[in-house]
């Protein structure tokens, strides 16, 4: 079996949490690719190591190992869409909600790959079009945000789901978020927590200008179109809060769920429930103690 290594090498010491990874995976008899970011530091390893884009590491590879964070996790899975390739992410960041192993659980998870003791879960990603626009498809897995950018006032948003009229409203934006996404910028709104396997999308506004506009649950098979009105020129859309684009006002986009899910590497020794309440304390009364389990 081949691993491909993902690592975000602006993290201090990535390399020799690269180093260690790659023990791992010789001492477990398990293959590796590195990703062609880590080509600056060639000299670091050994001189057989192969260098691919993480297209081309993604397509050689059994797995693919994302080490950072969840946002080196988002950016990864964005890198590999076009490959079917579950993807294991190592936290190296700070929250490690998306990414839920670190360098001990990833040893047993090893052990785990080898038994086949082990679970891929398909997570839904987002694909949003404007007519007429240069950029022919936006991608996300966490969530796709429409908002007024730079511009200090609100912004007006007409919804349709189906073609079925929804509602107008002035706020500073909108989140249309899958359940992947419901524990990040749409949590902060209001937005409900998603598990993910619930195949839904959510629509959460960003500061409503009225009391009655909430958040909404809709089916991934239903098809979303927003309307922007901006008194500025531009609008701006966010993907995974990395990649942002800005369109013309008025400005229309379509937002449906993508053919192609992202399948990731969950273990067996854990379950979504308890990494929310370990890594977001949900559902805990922060009065009482030990009460994690």
């Amino acid at each position: 079996m081949t691993i491909g290594i993902i690592p975000n090498i602006s993290k201090s010491d990535i390399l020799d949490i690269v180093k260690k990874i790659i023990v791992q995976l010789q001492q477990n008899g398990f293959g590796f690719v590195l990703s062609e970011s880590l080509l600056k530091y060639k000299n670091e390893f050994n001189s057989a190591a192969k260098f691919q884009s993480p297209a081309d590491l993604s397509k050689n590879s059994d797995m693919v190992v994302s080490i950072g964070g969840d946002g080196t996790m988002l950016n990864t899975a964005f890198e590999v869409k076009s490959s079917s390739t579950p993807i294991i992410g190592v936290n190296f960041g700070k929250l490690g909600f998306l990414a839920e192993f670190d360098l001990t659980s990833f040893t047993e998870l090893l052990h785990d790959i080898k038994t086949k003791n082990y679970t891929i879960e398909e997570r839904m990603a987002l694909i949003a079009r404007s007519p007429g626009s240069v950029n022919n498809e936006l991608y996300a897995i966490n969530d796709i945000v429409i908002d007024k950018g730079p511009w200090p006032k609100m912004i007006e948003l007409t919804i349709k789901v189906d073609d079925d009229y929804v509602s107008t409203f002035s706020a500073d934006g909108l989140i249309i978020a899958t359940p992947t996404g419901s524990t990040g910028y749409s949590l902060s709104t209001g937005g409900p927590i998603v598990n993910p396997k619930a195949d839904v999308i959510t629509l959460s506004p960003i500061a409503p200008h009225t009391l009655t506009m909430r958040p909404l649950v809709i089916s991934s098979g239903q098809i979303i179109t927003v309307m922007v009105n901006s008194p500025s020129e531009k609008i701006q859309v966010s993907c995974d809060g990395q990649r942002v684009n800005f369109f013309n006002s008025p400005a229309q986009l379509t937002i449906e769920k993508n053919k192609q899910p992202v399948r990731l590497i969950h273990s067996n020794r854990t379950n979504y429930f308890e990494i929310l309440r370990n890594k977001l304390y949900w559902g805990l009364d922060v009065r009482k103690s030990n009460n994690t389990k």
